[in-house]
């Protein structure tokens, strides 16, 4: 879609005002608005100003003017507004030089898909992300000096079988036994399938969607697979769609990958797949239908995934699910259909269009930008250095014995350590300037000061169970 054609669509739609949306570091969306009547096609050109400093992980106050820059290409209609309002994504731009901003992820994750075009290897990464999220009916939280609590709630979940609803009429799921439960037990369909006809009326190409493994109201929404670009701004407006449309029904969502002590984490399994002059290049006749690119590709992730999981795991909380059991691929292995590898390759179909690679550790916490962008990276550098991922685990890695798993790596334990690793393993994200030593050491920096030390700092409720009469 061209200006023009953007302008076009706010008259044909009667549009009233212009949301402004981007995507700050740490990867939630920012906005401002404006009135329809500022969107001009010289604004499309020349941006619209903002402070850069006042976001997170961003610039200094000395440097603070920037430049949103609309994209009439990811316009959609706002369906949350009372005023009928067009959406649009944004570039950022230094007003000075009129470069695009470093820090900006959506300009990372442009140049990883330059990057792919110039190595000669493929002219399209395909990414198919499926993002896991909890429906909540309450969550109630806090962190003070004197105290800190967390209590959260759903209607499906099994510690409130024995509950006074006034009735209650049972059918709550089983921990760990929520996987594809029909109603009654599944009582998510409904708002679920209103997620689902907002994302098509705004877009998204969505496949399916159902109740998951989590009894406490776990849920996903499939999408169709696309370009990096444009897939990561659909998850962008995906979460957007599914916290919007819980909240209009007075529901709550959350992406944090584990919120439930004891029952499935969310994540966000990441499907990858190259493709040259319209032919697929991971379809071949070796291991589980793959080609000898697609394994060098597996083995560039395998190994640069303790620093990959800096970004694509960026949480504290996400070390809670990559914890064993659960189906939580925390060993560094890769298997056909085997959910406890960490790459997996799926057998569904034995068309070549639909051969991938599926990277199982990402949780949707991640910036997708940035995660879909060191994803790329580490598969760029497999192919090229020719990494060999080793022989396929084609068994239930959880029930090994222990001779023989203390032969299989591991995922970093905690946040801490995955950055230990990207600080000591990144040079491949740096190759075509796609990151920047800047940004590497900015995210490590803000990671460490505002969520590793910040939780190190504060007193765990329970460490009182555990020390308090010691």
């Amino acid at each position: 879609m061209t200006p023009k054609e953007a302008l076009a669509l706010c008259r044909e739609k009667d549009v009233k005002a212009i949301d402004l949306k981007f995507t700050n570091f740490l990867g939630a969306w920012s906005h401002t608005t404006i009135p329809t009547a500022v969107l001009t096609e010289e604004l499309f050109e020349n941006g619209l100003g903002f402070d850069g400093s006042s976001v997170r992980g961003w610039q200094r106050v000395d440097e603070s003017d920037m430049l949103l820059m609309p994209q009439p290409d990811t316009c959609f209609v706002d369906p949350f507004t009372r005023l009928p309002t067009l959406s649009l994504i944004c570039d950022i731009v230094d007003p000075i030089t009129r470069e695009n901003y470093s820090r900006d992820p959506r300009f990372i994750a442009r140049k990883a898909a330059t990057y792919l075009e110039r190595t000669g290897i493929a002219d399209t990464a395909y990414f198919g992300p499926e993002a896991e999220f909890y429906i909540f009916d309450n969550a109630q939280f806090d962190q003070q000096p004197s105290g800190s609590h967390v209590q959260i709630d759903s209607i499906e979940a099994p510690w409130n079988r024995g509950r006074d609803e006034q009735p209650n009429l049972a059918h709550k799921l089983r921990t760990q036994q929520g996987y594809l439960p029909t109603a009654p037990m599944d009582q998510m369909m409904d708002l679920r399938n209103e997620m689902m006809v907002t994302m098509i009326e705004c877009g998204i190409d969505v496949e399916c969607q159902h109740h998951e493994v989590g009894a406490a109201g776990q849920s996903e929404i499939d999408i169709k697979y696309g370009k990096l670009v444009q897939t990561a701004d659909l998850m962008m407006l995906y979460k957007y769609i599914v916290k919007n449309v819980a909240f209009r029904n007075g529901k709550t969502v959350t992406f944090m990958p584990k919120p439930v002590m004891g029952d499935a984490g969310s994540g966000m399994h990441t499907h990858l797949s190259l493709w040259k002059d319209g032919t697929p290049l991971f379809a071949g006749d070796g291991y589980a239908g793959l080609s000898q690119m697609a394994m060098y590709a597996m083995g560039g992730i395998l190994k640069h995934a303790p620093s990959i999981l800096a970004i694509t795991n960026p949480t504290t909380n996400s070390y809670k699910r990559l914890t064993a059991g659960f189906e939580a691929p925390v060993n560094l292995a890769y298997s056909q259909r085997n959910r406890s590898a960490a790459c997996r390759i799926p057998m569904y179909s034995n068309d070549p269009k639909a051969k991938r690679i599926e990277f199982r550790c990402p949780d949707p916490c991640a910036n997708p930008y940035l995660a879909f962008s060191a994803i790329l990276m580490a598969a760029i550098d497999g192919i090229e250095n020719k990494i060999d991922p080793g022989p396929p685990l084609d068994k239930d890695i959880y029930d090994l014995p222990p001779e023989e798993l203390a032969d299989v790596a591991r995922t970093p334990d905690s946040l801490q350590s995955a950055l230990e690793s990207l600080e000591s393993d990144h040079e491949f994200l740096l190759r075509g300037d796609v990151f920047t030593q800047d940004v590497i050491k900015t995210w490590i920096r803000y990671k460490r000061e505002h969520e590793v030390e910040a939780l190190r700092l504060r007193p765990h409720p329970y460490e009182f169970c555990l020390y308090y009469d010691a």
